[in-house]
């Protein structure tokens, strides 16, 4: 039973997995997707949902810093949307204020170079989400 967190960008989806048991959170890919030619990355998603028998999906939900919902958003909200049709999971919205930049501060302190971080860094805002999520339901 294991939850899968995202994190939804414009060009770049980060996944993370939980561990069986829910109490730990960790990255495991980013996929591209294209918004303007409706390429979601569905597909793979469910893959990754029948790979790793997925049981959950916490979605980032970036809201503004006065807590209103934007059009980064609403792009959220459809997504998870999108994935409970499909897929027929619950899924949770979280907010994810900060978390890319957490996930930014993360990697400078550990001294990863820009092209490094660029490659992990989705995927890292995926797991700093999915693991808010995970304490918060302990």
């Amino acid at each position: 039973m294991r939850i899968m967190g995202l994190d939804v960008g414009s060009k770049t989806v980060g996944i993370a997995l939980s561990d069986e048991l829910g109490w730990t959170a960790q990255g495991l890919e980013t996929i591209r997707i294209n918004e303007e030619e409706n390429v979601f990355g569905f597909e793979r998603i469910g893959q990754l949902i029948n790979e790793y028998d997925v049981t959950k999906i916490v979605v980032g939900l970036p809201k503004n810093m006065n807590g209103t919902i934007g059009p980064r958003g609403e792009a959220s909200q459809f997504y998870a949307k999108e994935l409970e049709r499909l897929y027929g999971l619950p899924t949770v919205l979280w907010d994810e204020r900060l978390t890319t930049m957490a996930a930014e501060r993360v990697l400078l302190e550990a001294d990863v170079s820009r092209k490094k971080r660029k490659k992990v860094i989705d995927k890292m805002a995926a797991a700093i989400i999915l693991q808010g999520y995970l304490d918060s339901v302990k």
